[in-house]
């Protein structure tokens, strides 16, 4: 039977077993959505990226498409497969270091992807471009305090959602201790408008967040490392007045140290007039496994 050949790198980590895990499905530009989802199903991963080649009727603009899938939806961005797929496809040789336009669902994203250091380790840092970002109104706040498992008295600021690509409901808590105590209630999250929350506390003397991603929304309970929240924290944070609204300020997000796997997501937003304009996150990656998978 025929097979195809894989990849899987943790993102967001430079070490083994931490990170986020993505499988990436190499040479599977003749493959139908409906089979993209099975094998995505198969890894039962966060994320699988399927890289394609450009074809004529692509137009110009990029260097190459990507589809991403959860193990149960087709996602039209996201932040780890973005920064891992490239790390790896640099890795690889099949694109050079450097800037690099990725298509996907959600539009054309930059990145950039350093040299690694020393021969034979791989790329050095690839930072991601998101889209445009943007913020809601205030949102429920008893409603999302209550779908990660907290009090409403308990919030630090307002819930609202926010993106760069894909959007969150994002959910301020005073303090580390009570993001490690939240816990997300996919079905709960599922009824509201947004059913990915971001739970997180925000440590001002450092700029650094600590969060836990809950992603009921698109079959993943918890996600330990998310580049597109991280994206959108950003813009969240200047529409709060924690980052300043003029210039470009640096963020770090921890994520994934409650579920044994610690990331670090380095991040700038560029603001204008007190609102984002721009936002990056960047990581590296580490290899994990490849081999081979039977095309369904």
């Amino acid at each position: 039977m025929p097979t195809l050949r894989y990849e899987i790198v943790d993102v967001f980590t430079d070490e083994p077993f931490g990170g986020n895990p993505l499988a990436v499905v190499l040479d599977a530009e003749e493959l139908s959505t409906e089979q993209m989802q099975l094998l995505a199903r198969e890894f039962n991963l966060s994320e699988t990226a399927f890289p394609l080649r450009l074809g004529p009727a692509d137009g110009p603009g990029a260097d190459y498409r990507i589809r991403i899938f959860s193990p149960t939806v087709e996602l039209p961005f996201a932040g780890h497969p973005s920064v891992g797929t490239a790390w790896l496809m640099a890795a690889l040789g099949r694109i050079e270091p450097g800037q690099v336009v990725q298509r996907c669902a959600a539009g054309d994203m930059p990145l950039r992807i350093d040299p690694g250091e020393a021969e034979g380790i791989g790329p050095g840092l690839v930072t991601l471009t998101g889209g445009t970002p943007r913020v809601s109104g205030p949102l429920d706040a008893a409603a999302y305090a209550a779908a990660v498992g907290v009090a409403v008295d308990g919030l630090a600021g307002t819930v609202r959602a926010a993106g760069a690509g894909i959007d969150w409901a994002y959910v301020p808590l005073p303090d580390e201790a009570a993001v490690a105590a939240s816990l997300g209630d996919d079905a709960a999250l599922l009824r509201l408008e947004h059913g990915e929350a971001y739970a997180f506390s925000w440590d001002a003397a450092t700029s650094t967040a600590y969060a836990r991603g809950w992603a009921g929304g698109v079959g993943i309970h918890e996600d330990p490392a998310t580049g597109s929240a991280a994206l959108g924290l950003g813009a969240y944070l200047v529409a709060e007045g924690l980052l300043p609204g003029e210039g470009t300020s640096a963020y770090t997000v921890r994520q994934g140290v409650d579920m044994g796997r610690p990331s670090t997501l380095a991040c700038t937003v560029a603001a204008e007039a007190g609102a984002a304009v721009q936002v990056t996150v960047a990581g590296t990656a580490a290899p994990m496994a490849r081999g081979e998978i039977l095309v369904p």
